[in-house]
């Protein structure tokens, strides 16, 4: 959490910006502590919170698209040669496929609130080849929703330790 606060505190809408796109790619960066933090220092006047909430949404929804285009791209062939190794046979990815066709776009939204889950239903989605332009606008719902939702905790939680 320090390491966090030390990287908005020096480098601001960059570090959010890339950290943000990084964690929903997959690597383990804590967003919802991020989000948090960030909206912690909107609170005393370190981050603007509009341009903060911005800044998240475009740095998620990069994230989310780089992790789409992935799963487009290579994720259904590495399924193929690899998925029996991880539990993931081709029985389970046709009733995965058929999961998101019925509800994958909400998913998309409702997903983002549940840790490990966002990062999944991207790859997914495009493993599934949804329609992008349904893609990016559900996706979109989902992470403007996730940071506005984050960092107003955030700073709240900062009003009220004032």
């Amino acid at each position: 959490m320090e390491m966090i606060q030390e990287l908005v505190a020096s480098y601001g809408y960059l570090a959010i910006f890339l950290m943000l796109v990084l964690g929903i790619v997959g690597l383990p960066i804590p967003d919802e502590v991020l989000m948090t933090i960030v909206g912690y220092f909107t609170n005393i006047h370190v981050l603007n919170y509009e341009l903060a909430i911005f800044i998240s949404f475009a740095g998620a929804l990069t994230g989310m698209l780089i992790s789409y285009l992935i799963g487009r791209k290579v994720g259904r062939p590495l399924i193929d040669k690899y998925g029996k190794w991880i539990g993931l046979k081709e029985k389970r990815v046709i009733k995965v496929e058929r999961w998101l066709k019925k509800y994958g776009a909400f998913s998309l939204i409702f997903g983002y609130f549940i840790p490990g889950f966002r990062h999944v239903t991207c790859y997914f989605a495009g493993i599934g080849k949804m329609e992008l332009k349904t893609y990016i606008t559900f996706a979109a719902i989902g992470a403007f929703l996730w940071c506005f939702t984050f960092i107003t905790i955030g700073k709240v939680i900062g009003i009220i330790q004032n």
